[in-house]
Order: structure tokens, then C-alpha cells, then sequence
């Protein structure tokens, strides 16, 4: 059961790294076209809370879709016979919560404890690309205002 539980792992760290990857060149793009549009910095704010809003959702379909790709693994490999099943057991797995009630077969319990590392990772990842991103748009805000004071004067 051990071996079954690499290729997820590789295949949602490989996933969640590209996604955050596309992520990045789009959150670039809009830095650019927001520099480029010369709005007030109300609306610039509003703009980037709402950016980091959407963002944050779509983070929260990937580690669900994350779960998914773990849920067809469970059945792939006959751990748990319900779809629903697989994908509750899933979502409480890979985010440590451990309270579902479902139980895999004794065979595959190892799997599930594997999945509970991978959202540790996964979550870690998202987590620390937050984090770098708040704090660029902390330097980028001081920045404006430091170029806004030079134009004032």
C-alpha cells in the first residue's frame, strides 16, 4: 500500500506547484496592467483585496480537486467502495482533520495517513505563496506611496 501512495503525492505537488506557477505569471500580469492603468488607490486596493479574494477561492478548488485525485484513488484501489465516501474520507485526510468516521480496508490504511502528509505539504506550499504574496503587495503599496510623495512634491 505504500507504493500507491507515491503517485499522488508526486501528481498533486507536481499539480499545485504548476497551478501556483500559472498563478503567479497571471497575479504579474495584473500587477503590470494595474501600474499601467494609473488608478486612484482606493479602487487600486479594491482591486488587489478582490484579486487575493478570487485567488484564495480557486486555491481552495485546487486542494479540493487535490482531494479528488486521492478519492479515485481510494476507489481505484478498492480502499472504500463509495464515491461520496472516498471523496469525505479524502477531504478529512488530506487536511489532517481525521474525524470522517469512514474507515479504509486494512490493507490501505497506510494510504490515508500518507494523504494527511500530502496536505500537510500541500497546504504549506499555499500557505508560504500567501505569504510571499502579501508581503510583495505590502512592498508594492509602499512603493505607490513613495512615488505618489515624489510626485506630489
Amino acid at each position: 500500500s505504500r507504493a500507491w501512495g507515491l503517485p499522488p503525492i508526486a501528481l498533486t505537488i507536481v499539480l499545485h506547484v504548476a497551478v501556483l506557477a500559472w498563478f503567479a505569471a497571471l497575479l504579474a500580469r495584473a500587477g503590470r496592467w494595474i501600474d499601467d492603468a494609473r488608478l486612484r488607490p482606493r479602487r487600486e486596493q479594491l482591486l488587489v483585496v478582490a484579486g487575493i479574494g478570487v485567488l484564495g477561492a480557486a486555491l481552495a478548488r485546487l486542494h479540493g480537486l487535490e482531494a479528488g485525485l486521492w478519492a479515485g484513488a481510494y476507489l481505484l484501489v478498492g480502499a472504500i467502495d463509495s464515491p461520496a465516501d472516498a471523496m469525505l474520507y479524502s477531504i478529512d485526510s488530506i487536511t489532517t482533520r481525521g474525524a470522517s468516521g469512514i474507515t479504509l480496508a486494512p490493507l490501505w490504511v497506510l494510504l490515508g495517513a500518507l494523504e494527511a502528509a500530502n496536505g500537510m505539504l500541500l497546504f504549506g506550499i499555499s500557505t508560504a505563496f500567501l505569504a510571499v504574496l502579501l508581503s510583495d503587495v505590502r512592498l508594492w503599496f509602499q512603493r505607490r506611496a513613495a512615488r505618489d510623495r515624489c510626485v506630489d512634491d
